[in-house]
């Protein structure tokens, strides 16, 4: 994505075939960052095991966690770049360099600063969250909170030099942000076998993936640069727009909180079962909504601040139609292939075929949340390229606290699967009225033709997933071959149906699909020049 030096058309709204391709680098990245972190799971459960120095090891992300969600770090994009592409077409490249400079130096000495008050107070304040622990294991955590903490000082300075990256439609550097982070770990775990090693090798992909990689590339837009003042104009702009992310909240972080508070109370094991059907159904969510939300912002933002609207809210409405259906595709996908999918993945050792049968059924129901989750990543978008962050934060706070009584009643009827349950109700509907309030907001996106497509990817997805249904067997020991050949069938199925049910926006995505398989067959590009 990156161009060759000319920098005249940086900051202008990408095309359909760019903003596309840009999805498409960013969700093969989520997909093999996914692939790294089952790897990573792999090697620590192999390398490490189950026991004191592995709870240590989890419980020491635990305060550097915290300090990002405080400092927005995982939303730095959604607040930093449509401020970013407003300044830059209405005041210049200099005005926008400086905003830039001010609020990495800024926010960087503010990470700096708390780094250091949390690395000092670390004892108290795991002893105070991990009074659970023996000594020995709480020791152990501290020392590995201090090795991992300073990683958030590189994830959030990054986060900044990669949001304007992105506003120049530069994506390598959020591409590989991930996959070196989870190599990283994974290299240094292997090399010592020992939980320090995964903690360094996690510091050491925090420095290199997240700030490294970033700051070479750039050089490029004239480097980076610090500046540190809290009292700017600008970066007092910043600050107010980035609040509502660090106060507000969203389901689709709370709901894992809820799962985990709610179902620590309903039997051993529980919580764990959740958890694995979570990282399973996140593969699709995180391979659609969050790489395709990731890749739009920018040139949403930038259509906004050229005065734009239409065109926004038509790129918008053409990316959640898109999103919509691969999303309906994919909860259908993991409700039928749910059982194979955890047998391939996770059955072995101490992880026996009745915890398959378990959370299996599990995953089932989660996989139905997948459509809210995803089309809630790309729709909030529309709000935040138009610099609105405290509406729909608002929004998902109430929607949030008012889903406790939702998950609690559940919970207590039918259990694990009430509280599943509960979250794909409660994120759906978030999904819904955040669509339905950008509507009546800003008149668009027009929501019929999003339904359409809906509808139509749900009927094909629906024949889809009940041929695949009938070729499973099911039997112990076949999750591999019923995962492929289910998995084959399905994807031929929605293919077929896709296209024999389809409106034109889903027949064109599918025909742009096949092309792009077809131009990386072999012999694929000297075809399409024939």
């Amino acid at each position: 994505m990156a161009d060759d030096g000319n920098r005249s058309g940086e900051g202008a709204p990408l095309s359909a075939g760019r903003l596309g391709a840009a999805a498409l680098l960013l969700a093969a990245s989520v997909a093999a960052s996914r692939g790294l972190g089952f790897v990573r799971e792999m090697v620590l459960a192999a390398r490490v095991g189950v026991g004191s120095s592995t709870d240590a090891y989890y419980a020491a992300f635990q305060i550097p966690d915290l300090l990002n969600y405080l400092l927005a770090g995982g939303a730095l994009a959604i607040a930093f770049t449509p401020l970013y592409l407003r300044t830059l077409h209405s005041d210049g490249e200099d005005a926008a360099s400086k905003l830039f400079h001010t609020v990495l130096g800024t926010l960087g000495a503010l990470a700096c600063v708390l780094t250091a008050a949390l690395w000092v107070y670390a004892d108290a304040l795991v002893d105070l969250q991990f009074a659970g622990f023996d000594a020995a294991t709480r020791a152990e955590t501290v020392r590995l909170t201090r090795i991992v903490l300073p990683s958030q000082i590189f994830f959030i300075a990054g986060g900044i030099v990669r949001a304007v990256l992105m506003a120049h439609g530069r994506f390598a550097a959020q591409a590989a942000a991930p996959i070196i982070y989870n190599g990283s770990i994974i290299v240094g775990g292997w090399l010592t076998g020992s939980v320090e090693g995964f903690a360094w090798g996690a510091l050491a992909g925090a420095v290199l993936g997240n700030w490294v990689f970033p700051v070479y590339d750039a050089r490029r837009l004239g480097g980076v640069g610090f500046r540190v003042a809290p009292w700017d104009r600008r970066f007092q702009v910043y600050l107010w727009g980035a609040l509502p992310l660090m106060i507000g909240l969203s389901l689709t972080t709370v709901d894992e909180w809820y799962e985990r508070i709610f179902g620590a109370g309903l039997g051993v094991g529980v919580v764990a079962s959740l958890a694995f059907a979570r990282r399973l159904m996140m593969a699709p969510v995180a391979v659609i909504g969050q790489a395709v939300a990731t890749a739009a912002l920018p040139s949403l933002a930038s259509l906004h601040a050229a005065g734009r609207s239409r065109e926004l809210d038509a790129q918008l409405l053409g990316t959640l139609r898109i999103t919509l259906v691969l999303a309906v595709w994919a909860a259908l996908a993991c409700s039928v292939l749910a059982g194979p999918a955890v047998e391939l993945v996770y059955q072995r050792g101490a992880f026996g075929s009745g915890d398959t049968v378990r959370v299996s059924a599990l995953l089932a129901w989660m996989g139905l949340a997948i459509p809210g989750w995803v089309v809630q990543q790309v729709a909030v978008r529309g709000f935040f390229a138009r610099g609105e962050m405290w509406r729909p934060m608002g929004l998902g706070t109430v929607i949030a606290l008012g889903a406790i009584p939702l998950y609690t009643s559940l919970a207590a009827r039918f259990g694990a699967e009430g509280l599943v349950v509960a979250g794909g109700i409660a994120i759906n509907l978030n999904a819904l009225l955040t669509l339905a309030w950008a509507r009546i907001r800003f008149g668009g996106p027009d929501l019929a033709p999003l339904f359409s497509t809906g509808i139509r990817g749900l009927a094909a997805g629906g024949l889809a997933a009940l041929a695949a249904s009938r070729v499973i067997g099911g039997e112990p020991g076949s999750g591999l071959q019923d995962l492929a050949l289910g998995g084959g069938v399905f994807l031929a199925g929605v293919g077929l149906a896709g296209w024999a049910l389809g409106d034109s926006a889903l027949r064109g995505a599918l025909g742009q699909g096949a092309a792009r398989v077809r131009s990386r067959l072999p012999g694929g590009r000297a075809r399409r020049g024939d």
